[in-house]
């Protein structure tokens, strides 16, 4: 478990976490979302001790990193995957890892096997593409078999066998019983991959939440329906003060609860050929939640069309 608990870093004037405070559960893979500069970065540095907090505390497993005689035993960490030195062959990038924690010959095979990279044991990182760097990265973060592990976009570099095999891989992580705390910008991969999402702006607090709850309460859901009886079925809908909007072949509905379009369907013998909840997306949610807290704002492609029309 990762415990976060009032944590504040400055950097001169620059107030980067602000009295941020989340617990990250064993059992689970946890997403850790925010916009460019939303401080999650400056966090995971922070829980690994990379960087001293100006207030506030972190424990892994009720305890201070400071306190573990080998850290990598208790959590497994990786920030940056092209880290490695571009001239040592990938086993002794991580025989150089092992070593620092005591752990042995033995288990830096069976890793560079986790991760599918035996073959290319032997030869020179530096040749290697960010993909691979990245699994190199993941093996080094799992040579002490620790209960946490801590991923800054792994999935960086990776096609999408690899993205798949990722995504997997920290569920199958998760269900051993770890706790599994991964940050990363492809939103898509994040919505099949994470049980809970933690999500950061301006270096506080926004949300602890699921993906389910976050598209939820979202704009942009909405009940899609379709029967061959549309006409008079959005009618009916209208009168019971649903917002419709009629497509082709099917209703866009809001403003009732899906239960209710149902119950209007039997009691008026309206025959329904779909009736869906269509939640909005993580993406959207996402923007919908962080928009306050974006760092670097875009004009959208309509003012830009106006914009250029103008000159």
């Amino acid at each position: 478990m990762i415990k976060v608990e009032n944590l504040t870093k400055r950097y001169g004037k620059t107030l980067a976490v602000n009295n941020l405070s989340f617990e990250v559960s064993p059992g689970k893979v946890t997403g850790f979302l925010g916009p460019n500069g939303s401080g999650k970065s400056t966090t995971m540095r922070l829980i690994v001790g990379l960087d001293k907090p100006n207030e506030g505390q972190v424990t892994i497993n009720n305890s201070s990193i400071k306190k573990f005689k080998n850290p990598m035993n208790e959590i497994g960490v990786l920030l940056d995957a092209d880290y490695m030195h571009p001239t040592r062959t990938a086993k002794n990038h991580l025989l150089s890892i092992a070593a620092s924690n005591g752990i042995g010959y033995k288990r830096v095979n069976e890793v560079l096997e986790l991760v599918g990279l035996s073959e290319v044991a032997r030869k020179r990182v530096g040749k290697f593409s960010l993909g691979m760097k990245q699994r190199i990265g993941l093996a080094g973060a799992l040579l002490g078999d620790p209960s946490v592990v801590m991923l800054d976009e792994p999935a960086n570099g990776l096609d999408p066998e690899g993205i798949r095999w990722i995504r997997d891989f920290l569920s199958h992580l998760a269900s051993q019983g770890r706790t599994i705390f991964v940050s990363s910008h492809l939103l898509s991969e994040m919505a099949l991959m994470a049980d809970e999402l933690i999500v950061i702006g301006q270096g506080t607090l926004i949300d602890h939440t699921t993906v389910d709850e976050i598209t939820k309460k979202a704009s942009g859901g909405y009940i899609k329906v379709k029967s061959p009886q549309l006409d008079n079925f959005a009618t009916l809908l209208e009168t019971a003060n649903a917002q419709i909007v009629k497509n082709a072949d099917s209703l866009q509905v809001n403003g009732i609860e899906i239960e209710h379009v149902g119950h209007i369907a039997l009691e008026n013998q309206i025959e329904l050929h779909e009736l869906t909840n269509v939640s909005a997306s993580l993406e959207d949610a996402f923007l919908e939640l962080t928009a306050q807290s974006q760092e670097y704002k875009t004009k959208s492609i309509d003012s830009l069309g106006e914009d250029v029309h103008n000159d």
